[in-house]
């Protein structure tokens, strides 16, 4: 009896000394970080009607994070501001600072997830890199967008913000990859695109669909995490910038001019924007053909939006990705020193 009793006296001590603190664990939020690089989620302008004129990249971090309180209910937030432009504006030097950043930042043990806010023009290009140079932690990168200005009638950026944050919160969002939240939806950063200038429900992936979607804030997910096939990962911790590539458009009666002033002008790689399955014109065809031999890359992606360019004798074929993103990977590739047999196996073409 008297040795029971003396259990029962240390567990009720130690529960007065550790109950509160676990009970503080157990209730504890996880903690989401915001990265903030501007665009049209912090753009305004002086007519609530304008959607197009007004002025991107006009409100800080903390102001958007302000502008909606029901964050402080789902996640512990902090903010940094990485740049506050528009995204045509975004650069592969802040690409990388926002790369290390996050991926320091998901080192600390409190990093549930982070959320990087941005403009939609290119935001596809930041959420690819960001996928192919973040996914190690298996944590959540979400990517976050708005079609209407802050201070347009019925914003769609809080909303969106709020969901991003939920879904960096989300322990159901680990191992997924880089993904983008908007108008409810949940793409993967590898697959997804912009398909239209100004509607609200512009992110699309043609041909792999959602990961999921959101009912008010809670997540659904349609499949168990999953990847893409032959998706690769690039570390760029010590990366402090990334060879130059260009893209070329083609049309009817095209010659070399673009394609020789790329390389002219330092391109280390070529993307070719092909038509139909990444092809070219004769003239420029046998140009490919030629650097393919000089061991210089050029990738054939597809101005169809959709589908796949396949291997040709000419040059590579980007797979499943477009111009942009083909874009992203061939410089990631060639910071690695990647020669075209192994550009080949990068890009499935």
């Amino acid at each position: 009896m008297k040795l029971q009793r003396t259990l029962l006296c240390l567990s009720l001590s130690l529960g007065t000394v550790f109950g509160p603190a676990l009970a503080q664990a157990q209730d504890a939020k996880p903690g989401v970080s915001i990265y903030a690089t501007g665009g049209t989620i912090a753009g305004a302008s002086k007519s609530s009607t304008d959607t197009t004129t007004y002025k991107a990249g006009s409100i800080g971090v903390q102001a958007l994070i302000d502008a909606v309180p029901e964050l402080s209910s789902v996640a512990t937030i902090t903010g940094e501001q990485i740049a506050n432009v528009p995204s045509n504006d975004i650069t592969t030097s802040l690409l990388l600072k926002l790369s290390q950043t996050i991926n320091r930042q998901l080192a600390q043990p409190g990093t549930n997830g982070v959320v990087v806010t941005h403009g939609t023009d290119t935001l596809e290009e930041t959420a690819f890199f960001l996928d192919l140079t973040t996914s190690g932690s298996g944590k959540p990168v979400v990517i976050v967008g708005a079609m209407r200005p802050a201070t347009a009638i019925s914003a769609d950026g809080p909303f969106n913000l709020l969901q991003a944050v939920s879904l960096a919160a989300s322990n159901s969002a680990k191992n997924r990859g880089a993904m983008v939240v908007m108008n409810d939806r949940i793409g993967s950063a590898f697959y997804n695109t912009k398909t239209n200038t100004t509607a609200m429900d512009t992110f699309r992936s043609v041909e792999q669909g959602y990961l999921g979607m959101f009912i008010g804030t809670q997540p659904s997910f349609y499949y168990s995490p999953a990847l893409p096939t032959g998706k690769l990962a690039f570390d760029v911790s010590g990366i402090t910038s990334l060879p130059k590539v260009s893209i070329v458009y083609m049309h009817e009666d095209q010659d070399n001019e673009q394609l020789d002033a790329a390389i002219r002008a330092g391109a280390k790689g070529v993307v070719i924007v092909g038509n139909g399955n990444g092809s070219t014109p004769t003239i420029v065809k046998n140009r490919i053909e030629e650097l393919t031999k000089q061991g210089y890359p050029v990738v054939r992606a597809s101005r169809t939006g959709s589908g796949f360019s396949t291997k040709k004798i000419e040059g590579i074929g980007s797979g499943t990705l477009n111009a942009q993103k083909s874009r992203i990977l061939l410089m990631l590739a060639l910071s690695q020193g990647a020669d075209i047999q192994l550009l080949r196996s990068y890009f499935n073409g």
